[in-house]
């Protein structure tokens, strides 16, 4: 009885420290590159990228009918073929909608910039960990 309820209590201890490793939305991602305008968002306004070129073009799912213009997300990478995660994360802004197309089928498209904060290879399809801050 007492070895039971012992391994109920660590079960239940691996359980909940596998739930907080979680933080936000899964999806997947991918880098695009230049030429970056237009952009759905600001058009051929140059003012609309961040600093770094650390930007994004998301999903249909998260474009929201524009409402994502000038959103941030905290983006991690988690997995892919080959290892390619480096570690860590990168705060990308919302800058457009990613194009109708294969590269669609993508959760967020990160700016080459953005997508070689998180991942090794650049030609990449990673699976990511994301949260809008």
């Amino acid at each position: 009885m007492i070895r039971l309820f012992t391994f109920a209590i660590i079960f239940s201890l691996l359980l909940k420290q596998m739930s907080l490793q979680v933080h936000g939305e899964v999806g997947t991602a991918a880098a695009y590159g230049p030429p970056y305008i237009p952009t759905a968002c600001d058009g051929n306004r140059r003012e609309q990228f961040p600093p770094g070129n650390i930007f994004a073009a998301v999903n249909e799912g998260l474009w929201d009918n524009g409402a994502a213009c000038g959103r941030s997300y905290r983006v991690r990478c988690v997995s892919g073929h080959n290892k390619p995660c480096k570690g860590g994360s990168v705060d990308v802004k919302v800058v457009d909608s990613c194009a109708a197309g294969s590269s669609c089928s993508n959760t967020l498209l990160l700016s080459n910039d953005a997508f070689a904060a998180i991942s090794r290879f650049p030609n990449a399809k990673i699976n990511i960990e994301y949260t809008q801050i």
